[in-house]
């Protein structure tokens, strides 16, 4: 799905859910894709910071979950002026949400669900090509 299609319907979760103001779409290794409500750079910093979140929470799955291979289904952090939700609804896709302290979580979480569900595979990020093997390895 091209970008200006999922700026569409990144905008019309931001619009459906009182309170929140920005969504992105992006790589798990933190590439931008697809945002609304945030300019150009700012999408690239909440991309960064959102690829992070989710490796921490990657990373709290292996070391302790008792579910082998747990994947990321939602993060939330709640600062006193915001709100990011951070979720991974596709393989190598990752979905953040800005809003402010007010919104309605269950709001927030159903929609980005819902938009999971229903776009899964046009949310996948294809594998990036890893370039020329390294030396050591075959």
């Amino acid at each position: 799905m091209e970008h200006n299609a999922m700026s569409f319907l990144l905008e019309r979760l931001v619009k459906k859910v009182p309170g929140t103001h920005s969504a992105l779409l992006l790589s798990t290794d933190g590439l931008r894709e697809s945002w609304y409500g945030i300019g150009d750079d700012d999408a690239d910093h909440l991309a960064a910071i959102a690829s992070g979140v989710c490796s921490m929470a990657q990373a709290v799955g292996t070391g302790f979950s008792p579910v082998p291979e747990d994947g990321l289904r939602q993060m939330i952090v709640e600062l006193q002026g915001l709100v990011m939700f951070v979720t991974a609804p596709a393989e190598r896709t990752v979905l953040a949400v800005l809003a402010n302290p007010q919104v309605d979580a269950k709001a927030v979480s159903y929609e980005m669900g819902r938009l999971s569900t229903q776009l899964r595979q046009q949310l996948a990020t294809p594998a990036r090509d890893d370039g020329p093997a390294q030396m050591g390895t075959r």
